[in-house]
């Protein structure tokens, strides 16, 4: 055993996330900061420890206490797995004796259903409605990238919610990942799963114009989602997290729709309108690319939750009872 420094465990520990467990960036970004956080908190403390194999469960619950000050139970259970990752990486590479994460429970998070948009703000959401009216006069080259702009967000928005794939794999599509013809897409999700979600016509006429709009025949390694700021690099800028979440809030403004309007959400809409309709659990399953059956079944309790809406807006019976309740109270 050696005492291997947290910048050298922590360049190994990311290539073993790269190279044998296939982790996503996104994720690996998020270990890798979670273990430099608790590196900096040891530095931080008079008798921490220089290296990662002295730290103890002592260290680890007292970083966990001062995560408290600033972070829900959901964060902190996200560090503290983040942080169990990296330690028994350790140990399995015999770079420390014990993992001090072994036997720490995970924070206690509350069960929190999805929050699915309903159908009427999807479809206000994809409408193609014209955009606000320019505070300047547009030239003709602007108003030719302000189409080819609306093209792209519309393309993104339908594939989005006509397959409920991850942003995190809306982004990393490249053209040659698109079979039109077949109306299929072929994603790469977690643990390097590929599956192949069908499109729906919407979303086909939608991916049809965008590429047509494009103009690159041919080049299938490009991005499938670019960005159109003009550059002096005439590769195209693949979009990233951050900018679909720009697209789809703008457009959630635009529509009117109150709620937030985020990636995941449009997931959520997806998966619960599916079983609205009358899908099965374990086909929506496999086009969500969820590894457990568990994961999917939180959309059954959203469906249930939907219904008893239905039915208190709409039953009789449901009517008749709230009235009586407002005139018990009115009464009192």
């Amino acid at each position: 055993m050696t005492s291997v420094s947290w910048t050298k465990a922590l360049r190994d520990f990311e290539i073993f996330l790269r190279a044998e467990r296939n982790q996503s960036e996104h994720t690996r970004r998020a270990y890798l900061s979670d273990v430099r956080q608790l590196a900096s908190f040891l530095d931080g403390e008079t008798r921490g420890p220089k290296v990662p194999c002295k730290t103890t469960t002592r260290h680890i619950r007292a970083w966990l206490v001062e995560l408290q000050r600033g972070c829900g139970a959901a964060t902190r259970a996200r560090k503290l797995a983040g942080v169990r990752s990296f330690f028994r990486f350790l140990v399995r590479e015999g770079e420390v004796p014990l993992d001090p994460t072994a036997g720490l429970p995970l924070p206690k998070t509350p069960a929190r259903l999805p929050r699915p948009l309903s159908v009427d703000d999807c479809d206000a959401l994809l409408a193609k409605a014209p955009g606000p009216a320019p505070s300047r006069p547009r030239s003709e080259s602007q108003l030719r990238m302000d189409a080819l702009r609306e093209l792209r967000d519309q393309a993104l928005a339908e594939l989005l919610y006509g397959t409920g794939i991850r942003v995190g794999e809306l982004v990393a599509l490249d053209v040659r990942d698109l079979d039109l013809r077949a109306g299929e897409v072929r994603v790469l999700g977690k643990g390097g799963k590929e599956r192949v979600v069908p499109l729906p016509a919407l979303s086909r006429e939608a991916l049809a114009d965008w590429m047509e709009a494009r103009n690159r025949p041919g080049i299938l390694a490009e991005p499938l989602f670019v960005s159109l700021r003009a550059r002096k690099d005439p590769t195209p800028r693949r979009l990233g997290d951050r900018d679909v979440r720009r697209v789809l809030k703008r457009r959630g403004l635009a529509a009117g729709i109150r709620d937030r309007v985020h990636p995941h959400r449009m997931r959520h809409s997806y998966a619960t309108h599916l079983l609205d309709m009358g899908a099965d659990l374990r086909e929506i399953q496999e086009l969500l690319g969820h590894a457990s059956l568990s994961t999917t079944q939180k959309y059954t309790a959203v469906s249930a939750e939907h219904l008893r809406q239905v039915y208190d807006r709409a039953h009789p019976r449901a009517a008749e009872s709230k009235r009586k309740r407002k005139g018990r109270k009115q009464g009192s």
